[in-house]
C-alpha cells in the first residue's frame, strides 16, 4: 500500500507515523490498524478499505496535532479513538486505540460504567512479562497511569470505543511502545476529548 510501508522507520516518517511492517502482500492486523488510524483522523468511514478517499487522505500525509503543548508524552484522543506519541510537542506516532464503551458492567457485585476519564497522569506501574490476568480480562504488557486504568495490548481493538475504560492497542503496538521507550515509568499520559 503506497505510503504505508515500513515498521521502524515510520517513527520519523513525516507522512503519518503509522506502525506497519514492510509490504508483504498480506493485509494483516498492523495494516488494518494503520488504515483505521488514517480513517479516524480524517473523519472517514472506518471500514479498513484503502479506496480512493482513504488513499487520498493517506497521500495527503496529515498527522493529528497534539493538544497538550510542548514536551513529550502520550495522548489518548477519545473522540478520534487515536493514541499519539508526542515528542518535543510534535506527533511522532499515530496508533488506533479503543477506549471506554460507555456501557455498564458488573465487577465484584457493583455496577460501573465503562468510561475513560480525561486528565493528565504519569505511568506509575508496568507489567512487562506478557499477558497480565485481571478481573476484566487479560491485558498485554499494561502500563498503568490512573488507578486501574492503563494503556495495554489486546487481541480486540475495534475502530470504536469497546473497552472497560483502558486504552487498548494491538499487542505489536504495545511491544513497540515498550521497545522504543515511548511509554515507560514516569511518562506523561494525557487523555483528552479530542
Amino acid at each position: 500500500m503506497p505510503g504505508v510501508r515500513r515498521d521502524r522507520p515510520a517513527a520519523t516518517d513525516g507522512r503519518a507515523g503509522l506502525l506497519v511492517r514492510a509490504a508483504d502482500g498480506d493485509f494483516g492486523e498492523l495494516t488494518q490498524q494503520a488504515v483505521w488510524a488514517v480513517q479516524k483522523h480524517n473523519g472517514l468511514e472506518r471500514d479498513a478499505v484503502v479506496g480512493p478517499i482513504t488513499r487520498a487522505a493517506l497521500d495527503a500525509g496529515s498527522v493529528p496535532a497534539p493538544v497538550g503543548g510542548s514536551g513529550s508524552r502520550v495522548e489518548v484522543h477519545l473522540a478520534a479513538q487515536l493514541l499519539l506519541v508526542v515528542r518535543g510537542g510534535r506527533t511522532r506516532r499515530v496508533l488506533s486505540t479503543s477506549t471506554g464503551s460507555g456501557e455498564y458492567y458488573w465487577l465484584d457485585g457493583r455496577r460501573y460504567r465503562a468510561t475513560t476519564p480525561t486528565g493528565s497522569w504519569r505511568v506509575y506501574s508496568t507489567w512487562s512479562q506478557g499477558w497480565q490476568s485481571g478481573p476484566l480480562g487479560p491485558m498485554w504488557r499494561p502500563m498503568y497511569y490512573d488507578g486501574g486504568f492503563a494503556v495495554h495490548g489486546s487481541s480486540s481493538i475495534p475502530p470504536w470505543p469497546a473497552s472497560h475504560g483502558c486504552s487498548r492497542l494491538s499487542t505489536r503496538a504495545m511491544d513497540m511502545l515498550w521497545s522504543t521507550g515511548y511509554l515507560q515509568l514516569g511518562t506523561r499520559v494525557g487523555v483528552v476529548d479530542a
